[in-house]
């Protein structure tokens, strides 16, 4: 599907307020309230828009800490990926893993209550994780930018 100006206005309306009513839609896309609904819908069939969600507030939650973790596996094999991905799936405590280019093979982000509660997490999760060879642990100081989507698509 491709998407123009108007397409890309209904997104940055719901990329600002995933709640956003019919008529705000239309409204910031100059078109009537049914209109955007039906442009709303293309979106989501050509799978586009994937879903909607709340934005909860981890730190209002008494999770503080942001983690940052590399892993090295002791093989790329496909069984050892796999193995390491299903695990990481199941884990309880993390956010995002990302499957990387270059020295590290994974990239994790975890939040926890504390450093303390990163120990625990370390030691009953991230270390038990099938085929690590090496972990690196970086502690986020404060979030700078979080978005979902880059604001140039969103033109």
């Amino acid at each position: 599907m491709q998407i123009d100006r108007i397409d890309r206005k209904i997104l940055g309306a719901l990329v600002a307020n995933g709640r956003a009513t019919q008529q705000e839609l239309g409204e910031a896309a100059g078109l009537s309230p049914s209109a955007a609904s039906r442009r709303q819908k293309a979106l989501e069939d050509a799978g586009i828009l994937r879903g909607y969600r709340a934005d909860v507030n981890l730190r209002k939650l008494g999770m503080g800490a942001t983690v940052m973790v590399t892993i090295t596996l002791d093989s790329q094999s496909e069984e050892a990926m796999e193995a390491f991905e299903n695990a990481v799936a199941a884990s309880p405590s993390i956010l995002r893993c990302h499957l990387m280019s270059g020295r590290n093979d994974y990239h994790l982000t975890v939040r926890a209550a504390s450093i303390e509660d990163y120990e625990r997490v370390h030691r009953q999760e991230i270390a038990r994780l099938p085929r690590v060879a090496r972990i690196e642990t970086a502690f986020a100081l404060r979030e700078v930018v979080n978005r979902t989507v880059p604001p140039r698509l969103l033109g």
